[in-house]
């Protein structure tokens, strides 16, 4: 599983992680940080959508190790 950073206006630790590659895109679970409480959400991706947001710089890879200290 890949994991990757959400970019936001905001200063928290926002990421996605990759579960499923499907036909046409990814399966994700989003974890965003709102005041502390997280809010989890599984959803779909386009590989279109996908590689835009890679390619822009809003979303950006990240190795485990980074996201264990973000989630700590």
């Amino acid at each position: 599983m890949e994991n990757y950073l959400l970019k936001s206006h905001s200063n928290s630790n926002d990421y996605m992680t990759l579960l499923e590659e499907v036909n046409d895109g990814y399966i994700v679970r989003i974890v965003r940080d709102k005041d502390g409480y997280e809010e989890v959400i599984t959803d779909f991706i386009s590989k279109m959508l996908f590689d835009s947001c890679v390619r822009t710089g809003y979303i950006t890879k990240i190795e485990n190790a980074t996201l264990n200290a973000i989630t700590a």
